[in-house]
């Protein structure tokens, strides 16, 4: 009887995120417009050097660098928990990258910077219909949300790392608004994902050796 209550708990748990983050996508998508607008009409030339360093220096390549050194600290002083925990997070944003990835090219939805009327085009190859979802944010938004998971006041800590990074997107016209707000729920989903696989496993191998 406790086991059914708290599948049941659980259950209305996810359902209710699952409509919470629905909401907030289509919300996202309703001031899309109106958010790039206000962007465009509130540029100055310091505030977009500075963004554009943001991306820059914001994508995978300097996450992994950030995680490989992390992880080779943890493992030269031999903390097994925060290797595991590097180790999560490196695997959490490259899943997120790959989706992200995948979901670019086949929605083919033109960036901001691209004028023309047709924004959602199909499968393109081409990084000017990229936009959708943003994969600076789902990689940044995967390495963090993973931290929290296991530390939540070292990840609240670094949660402003990906929100600067989601706003560098699209003050330089690579995103909309949605496709931040898309790029971060897949990262925060594929962080889940890999914390509960990871943690749960090891859970799974101490009991066995336990028992």
């Amino acid at each position: 009887c406790k086991f059914r209550m708290n599948q049941s708990r659980a259950f209305w748990k996810w359902l209710c995120l699952a409509i919470c983050a629905a909401l907030l996508i289509g919300v996202a998508f309703y001031f899309d417009g109106p958010v790039q607008s206000w962007i465009t009409q509130h540029q100055n030339r310091t505030a977009k050097i500075f963004m554009r360093n943001v991306s820059r220096f914001g994508d995978w390549p300097e996450h992994v660098a950030i995680g490989l050194a992390l992880f080779g600290v943890a493992w030269w002083r031999g903390s097994k928990k925060w290797t595991r925990i590097f180790v999560a997070m490196l695997l959490a944003m490259a899943l997120a990258g790959v989706a992200a990835r995948g979901v670019k090219i086949a929605s083919g939805r033109a960036r901001p910077s691209v004028k023309q009327e047709l924004g959602w085009n199909g499968p393109r190859l081409s990084s000017k219909y990229h936009a959708f979802p943003s994969g600076h944010t789902a990689a940044s938004t995967a390495f963090f949300a993973t931290l929290f998971f296991v530390s939540w006041r070292l990840g609240l800590a670094c949660l402003p790392i990906p929100l600067l990074i989601a706003a560098s997107r699209m003050y330089v016209a690579a995103h909309y608004l949605s496709d931040v707000v898309c790029a971060a729920l897949l990262g925060i989903v594929c962080a889940i994902l890999i914390t509960r696989w990871l943690f749960k496993t090891k859970n799974r191998h101490a009991m066995i050796r336990d028992g």
